[in-house]
């Protein structure tokens, strides 16, 4: 059956977290690559990378070699992801279903919602401070609102614009924070520039961490924007694509975060810092960065909802969520979020990052075990009815095997965290570097894939995961 052209794709997305059938495909595999380098472009990035030079006391030079490790080493786990969607065609997390059982998968899909919902509310602060930056009558809280309603508009209209706008943002904020840095670079505000701070173990490990996780805190949504491709799409294309656009924005965002700070005067706030660095065309930054954080900010409300939808959708399972659901769900985050922030946005920023690395200790065995999963337990071949079914099909409620090393990957971290809530002994010992995240991918991959092997059911899953390619 011939593929219809984007041009022929309805403007306002009609699906949910169901199946996306060949006839509604659509889009190139290159919109991955502008959906990824625009979206990072953004006030959030800026603000976390400039951490290596602030926190860790990096010099510019250690402070871009750990940022570039970090994004180049993690965007590897976030493509391999990406790839899964045009193969699968539903959205990642009720593909976790297949992984962990219908009700197993429940604890994964809950902890992702949450952390997308913060990273939500998070842009939306991020919002209304660089909108009050722009124009000074209009109060953050203010600011605040009117980030989070272009946000939910775009949300809810959905993927096919989310990819419009990530096209003309990557030409945009790519162009602009290349002039960002030309100005910063002839117009240094500081003595020290090159040699504020210094080499150091920990602080070069924990900015390694910091840029890495940044790429596994998309794993649980990525495949969710190139589900709608044609499934004859290359593996190789989808993640090339996706790994260049996410590794080479986010770098870039990282980078310009840390080289606003260490070109202005110690102690200022990341982005009062942005606004004095690029002096005369300030203004112009804050205002491409606004309207990007607005965009991409869109990614974390949709990708809240769809884990939503999935939770409600497990009990409800004769539920057949529309657009309009989606809608809905959307108005409802949308409002909480707004609460939230208004309420607290002095120090939001500050208890989201908190929360999301205590997120990620839980989100990291999740990423093993699926990507292990996929490329090399099912090799890509699932039952897409079974992971409708309330009773999980074939692949039953509960997955021992994948529950049992999902545990172990969370186990093993413990002495490697360092979170708000727990310091482990060995991160204690390196002077704060986290390394839990590596340790929990390096543990749970290998253990998962003995597991999985061992299990007795496995040849049954397999023989029904063919039936997805008839689908």
């Amino acid at each position: 059956m011939a593929i219809p052209a984007a041009s022929s794709a309805p403007l306002i997305e009609k699906h949910t977290i169901g199946y996306v059938p060949p006839e509604d495909r659509h889009g190139k595999v290159r919109d991955l690559f502008t959906l990824w380098f625009g979206g990072n472009i953004a006030p959030l990035p800026i603000v976390t990378g400039a951490l290596g030079v602030q926190l860790f006391h990096l010099n510019l030079l250690w402070g871009i070699v750990a940022i570039l490790v970090g994004h180049l080493v993690g965007g590897v786990l976030m493509a391999l992801h990406s790839a899964q969607g045009p193969q699968m065609g539903i959205p990642q997390m009720i593909q976790s279903r297949a992984q962990f059982g219908s009700l197993g998968a429940l604890l994964v899909v809950l902890i992702a919602g949450v952390m997308y919902i913060g990273f939500f509310a998070s842009n939306i602060v991020l919002a209304g401070k660089s909108l009050h930056g722009v124009v000074d009558s209009v109060p953050v809280p203010v600011g605040i609102v009117i980030g989070a309603v272009g946000s939910g508009v775009i949300g809810i209209i959905g993927y096919r614009f989310i990819h419009v706008l990530n096209r003309i943002a990557t030409w945009v904020l790519g162009i602009g924070i290349v002039v960002g840095f030309g100005y910063i670079f002839t117009h240094i505000q500081t003595d020290d520039f090159l040699t504020r701070g210094s080499f150091n173990l920990s602080g070069w490990l924990a900015t390694v961490s910091l840029a890495a996780l940044w790429q596994i805190a998309f794993a649980p949504y990525v495949s969710d924007y190139s589900r709608y491709l044609p499934a004859d799409v290359k593996v190789s294309s989808t993640f090339w694509t996706t790994y260049l656009g996410s590794a080479l924005g986010s770098s870039l965002a990282f980078i310009f975060g840390a080289v606003a700070v260490l070109a202005t005067p110690v102690g200022m706030d990341t982005m009062d810092a942005v606004k004095l660095a690029t002096g005369s065309i300030g203004p112009l930054m804050l205002v491409l960065f606004l309207l990007s954080v607005i965009s991409h900010n869109a990614l974390n409300l949709y990708g809240a909802v769809l884990s939503l939808i999935t939770l409600v959708q497990t009990f409800a399972y004769r539920w057949i969520p529309t657009a309009k659901s989606r809608a809905v769900i959307s108005i409802i985050v949308l409002l909480a979020c707004c609460f939230a922030a208004v309420g607290a946005s002095k120090d939001f920023i500050g208890h989201f990052v908190d929360m999301v690395l205590v997120l990620l200790v839980v989100l990291v065995p999740w990423t093993a075990i699926n990507l292990i999963d996929f490329y090399a337990i099912h090799k890509g071949q699932y039952d897409i009815q079974s992971i409708f079914q309330v009773d999980g099909g074939i692949y039953g409620r509960y997955n021992p095997q994948a529950l049992l090393a999902y545990a172990i990957g969370i186990a093993v971290q413990i002495p490697f965290m360092n979170t708000p809530l727990y310091v482990g002994p060995v991160s204690a010992h390196i002077n704060g570097a986290d390394l839990s995240w590596l340790v929990g991918l390096l543990v749970t991959s290998p253990l998962y894939f003995w597991l999985a092997n061992r299990d007795t059911s496995y040849r049954r899953r397999m023989m029904g995961g063919k039936l997805a390619s008839s689908l």
